[in-house]
């Protein structure tokens, strides 16, 4: 018999368990009804999928089979290696904005360079242990941008919802876009007007029968039908796209202009940054409503491999879509073997079906993209949002404005300073410092022992205690100074700092405690630390002072403090910051 090899495993399986496809796991215990449910999730998912696939890519400015091909190939890798039981991939209304300046500035080939490079960025998320961060952009820039996403997509179909013939380029500012609008008013197709009333229409009766109809599938082959039937003069997909693919692409990688790059970075970050913001919360959505838990790293990682496979094939950017992993989930799904089902569904519509495409009219298109945009909105969020606190409602209405005036990636980014500039403040406001000297009570710095809460303590004479509360960081700092820098004018002898509601310490807050430190120092003080909680502790251990201040002059409370100024003040009577001598310091040694 052969024996057992003694050689190490290969190196790829020991890979993170952060990172391990969910696949993995699900497939152990993997039977014929658990198929035969993903089976039924990834046929109604494929279906839902298809007119928002190409409507996207529509909008982008690209034509519909790549919004086809980015479902197909990002959606299939996405289920494959993704970190949720049920996300499904694909191209969504948050890139349009952004694609849509990208294809302006550089091309397509630009647009293809800027996914694999956000797909690289994605990956380097996911392996930084980045996932959990990303949740912590503020709600009300998420909420800001999407709201101004879903203005200006909606702005970009008006041409199509009424039909205007308009020469020439449609300007791509928002106000220069509806000022073109007004001027060709009058060139209104009403019977394009009607057939995208009427898809809407015939989304929202769909939704009213049935939320598991295809509501927006049925509305397109409703409203095709009729165009066809009635020979509405109105313009399709034909019209404007002769030529559709009825196969994928041959992967290849695009031709990189290196002098583009640079200016590239910005935007491919964004595109990261916003597949990391919606994938996840996505995820999130399908956790709340299964009872189960996704890796938002291994999420991150599988959100850029979709990406870069997108680039490869010609695609645009892809993220996890809320509303089709919904759909997914109320569709029985159990594994993310639905979601490869979806995208091989669109590879057959694909291969079977793209000549017909050509026969659907824009309007329709507008029409379920004015849907879609009207869900992303969040009109009621963002009312109760502008009703709220009135910094939170500003951070807000800016983001939205630069989103909808500007640029998406300057609203992001303007957002999230905002939001950081707001939390510091508030920050600051919660933290305190100020002297208490003479209304310390027994038993304060452990709050399960109220039994002497209401006894005062002595506080010897020349001896001044201060109370630092919340975190101690460069927000906080310039009240510390004007408390207790201040103090050193008195005629003390000892400074106790008590510290016991200070969860954090960060570099400026240490840099100040040092300065303090040292002018004791020069005024021969003894400065008495006590209740540091763990992480301020740590911090300051690694400082340079740390050696000077001595071990003994940091208390665990303010009795131990209390105790070890009364004993400074019995053996030195003119304390410096040395050793203790006497019998006190044979007490320390012993």
């Amino acid at each position: 018999m052969r024996g057992r090899s003694n050689l190490p495993p290969p190196r790829f399986l020991f890979f993170p368990a952060m990172l391990k496809p969910v696949i993995l796991s699900c497939l152990k215990t993997y039977d014929k009804k658990t198929f035969l449910a993903d089976l039924f999730a990834g046929l109604t998912v494929g279906v839902v999928a298809l007119p928002l696939a190409m409507a996207f890519a529509i909008a982008c400015g690209m034509d519909p089979a790549k919004g086809l091909i980015t479902a197909i190939v990002a959606g299939f890798l996405i289920s494959l290696f993704g970190g949720s039981r049920f996300q499904i991939g694909g191209p969504t209304g948050a890139f349009v904005v952004i694609i849509m300046g990208i294809v302006a500035s550089y091309g397509v080939g630009g647009l293809l360079i800027c996914t694999l490079m956000a797909g690289v960025f994605l990956i380097i998320m996911g392996v930084c242990r980045m996932g959990a961060l990303i949740r912590f952009i503020p709600f009300p820039v998420t909420t800001g941008f999407t709201s101004g996403i879903a203005m200006v997509i909606f702005s970009t179909q008006v041409k199509d919802m009424l039909g205007l013939s308009i020469p020439g380029e449609i300007p791509g500012g928002f106000i220069e876009k509806w000022a073109c609008y007004l001027q060709y008013a009058g060139t209104v197709n009403w019977a394009a007007l009607a057939l995208c009333v009427g898809t809407v229409a015939v989304i929202l009766i769909c939704k009213r029968l049935s939320s598991k109809l295809p509501a927006m599938l049925i509305a397109m082959l409703v409203m095709t039908g009729v165009s066809l039937v009635c020979s509405l003069p109105v313009e399709t997909i034909g019209d404007r796209f002769p030529s559709l693919p009825n196969a994928l692409p041959m992967p290849s990688l695009p031709s990189m202009e290196w002098a583009s790059l640079q200016g590239l970075v910005m935007p491919a970050f964004t595109i990261a940054l916003l597949a990391a913001i919606e994938s996840l919360l996505s995820a999130s959505v399908a956790d709340g409503m299964t009872s189960t838990r996704h890796k938002p790293n291994a999420e991150l990682v599988a959100q850029g491999i979709g990406n870069i496979g997108s680039a490869l094939f010609m695609g645009i950017p892809a993220t996890g879509a809320i509303a089709r992993t919904a759909t997914n989930v109320k569709s029985g799904a159990k594994t993310p073997v639905a979601g490869m089902i979806h995208a091989l569904v669109l590879l057959a519509i694909l291969m079977a079906f793209s000549q017909y495409a050509k026969m659907i009219p824009f309007a329709v298109l507008a029409g379920i993209l004015s849907v879609v945009c009207y869900n992303m909105s969040e009109i009621h969020v963002f009312a109760r949002l502008a009703r709220g606190p009135r910094p939170d409602a500003a951070v807000l209405v800016i983001t939205f404005a630069l989103t909808v005036l500007v640029d998406l990636v300057v609203a992001v980014e303007v957002g999230v300073v905002l939001a950081a500039l707001l939390f510091i403040g508030r920050m600051a406001q919660i933290s305190n410092v100020c002297p208490i000297t003479g209304q310390i009570t027994f038993g304060a710095d452990d709050p399960e022992d109220d039994s002497r809460s209401i006894e005062k303590k002595t506080v010897p004479p020349q001896v001044e205690v201060f109370d630092i509360q919340g975190p101690f960081f460069f927000g906080a700092v310039d009240q510390f100074k004007e408390q207790v820098l201040g103090s050193l004018d008195h005629d003390i002898k000892i400074v106790i700092l008590r510290m016991r509601l200070v969860p954090a310490l960060d570099a400026t807050g240490l840099n100040v405690l040092g300065d303090f430190f040292q002018r004791c120092r020069e005024r021969r003080i003894v400065l008495l630390l006590c209740g540091v909680q763990t992480q301020p502790l740590d911090v300051i251990r690694h400082a340079p002072f740390y050696r000077r201040l001595k071990s003994y002059n940091i208390c665990s409370n303010i009795d131990a403090a209390l105790v070890r100024a009364n004993a400074i003040l019995d053996e030195l009577p003119d304390p410096v910051h040395e050793e203790p001598v006497g019998e006190f310091r044979k007490r320390e040694e012993g």
